[in-house]
């Protein structure tokens, strides 16, 4: 694969450099273009590092650069620089627009249209199970941006893995992988959709590294979808960005009281769009969908269906009384309805309708 001199400079100084980012930026606005930082280093590096900065010569720095890029075309990864012709544009009004992203997978998802959704870890099964349907159909239209955490990441890369529209940014480097939990879930995502990364390879996860991706993950996407979130937590931290980066924040609502809503209920009052189905997204975007075939359900599984819609979650005993049938009945029921995907089964053996 092959890259500019300009390029080229950009990779050998984010990472062939013991260089910060502030310090990278300075001396990228102090040469006259990035490659004579790479070809004349020692007329830049110390104005802006120091005086006793070390650096070797000019033949050192090439084999440096030469090294690095034969690397990542060995482990298939390829490294989109802010000068590169697909960076993407939304990205680079940030603040602190990564310098440097290395990516696995398919390329070209980098210039689709882009909607990030994203939920905490602890994401409640109903919540999840309305993400996956959501993301699945917004991926039609959109590639989906994520994570590659439990809970919320995880619904999205579930229904956005059916098109293969998705992209999942990583809190550490390509070759690591976290949660470690996740790493065959990671290698689908590359075959099938694009990993991406502003750290170095072998970079593993900080502290600092994950409030970072999340400031990706809404640069990235022209909107953010929150599935659940607690009233302090890394999905509030994305939506939060992407406010302040001027995108659309969309929220589901959760029941008062549920600790893992309350960060989408106070983003809803604040003024995020409330979603409840895919196309509460698409209509803000001017799309519009072909209408699905409507699921035929019987006169039980009706029944079963509108009392979970009154009155919420519910255990079998509970929608047996409210619907006046029998236990026994409720229960083959609630597994049709499951399996027919307009349900789903939370904890403590409860039933909440989508």
């Amino acid at each position: 694969m092959g890259y500019t001199a300009e390029e080229r400079a950009y990779l050998w100084l984010c990472a062939c450099t013991k260089t910060d980012y502030r310090q990278r930026v300075a001396l990228l606005r102090a040469a006259p273009l990035p490659a004579a930082l790479l070809e004349e280093a020692e007329k830049f590096f110390p104005a802006v590092c120091g005086e006793d900065v070390a650096l070797p010569p000019r033949s050192e720095r090439e084999r440096e650069a030469d090294a690095f890029l034969a690397s990542l075309e060995r482990k298939g990864y390829f490294a989109v620089t802010l000068l590169s012709d697909d960076y993407p544009v939304s990205l680079k009004h940030i603040s602190l627009p990564p310098l440097v992203l290395y990516g696995a997978g398919r390329r070209e998802l980098l210039s689709g249209r882009r909607f990030c959704i994203v939920g905490s870890r602890i994401t409640p099964p109903w919540a999840a199970k309305l993400g996956k349907m959501i993301a699945e159909t917004v991926s039609r239209r959109f590639v989906i941006v994520t994570g590659l955490a439990e809970g919320g990441d995880l619904a999205a890369i579930e229904g956005g893995m059916s098109e293969g529209n998705l992209i999942c940014v990583l809190p550490c480097g390509l070759d690591e992988c976290y949660p470690a939990a996740h790493s065959s879930l990671k290698e689908q995502v590359r075959r099938k959709g694009l990993l991406l990364s502003e750290l170095l390879p072998g970079e593993s996860a900080k502290k600092y590294s994950f409030h970072a991706r999340n400031r990706i993950l809404a640069g990235l996407s022209e909107g953010v979808l929150v599935l659940s979130a607690a009233e302090k937590s890394g999905a509030l931290i994305t939506a939060n960005d992407a406010l302040d980066f001027g995108r659309d924040v969309f929220a589901l609502p959760h029941n008062a009281g549920a600790r893992q809503g309350e960060g989408c209920n106070e983003l809803i009052k604040r003024g995020a769009y409330l979603v409840t189905k895919a196309e509460d997204i698409f209509s803000l975007y001017g799309i519009e969908l072909k209408e699905e075939k409507k699921i035929e359900l019987t006169a039980g599984e009706a029944r079963v269906l509108d009392v979970l819609k009154d009155y919420g979650e519910q255990h079998p005993a509970q929608i047996a009384e409210r619907a006046q049938m029998k236990i026994f009945e409720v229960t083959a029921v609630l597994s049709a309805l499951e399996i027919k995907g307009v349900i789903v089964r939370s904890g403590g053996n409860q039933y909440s309708a989508i």
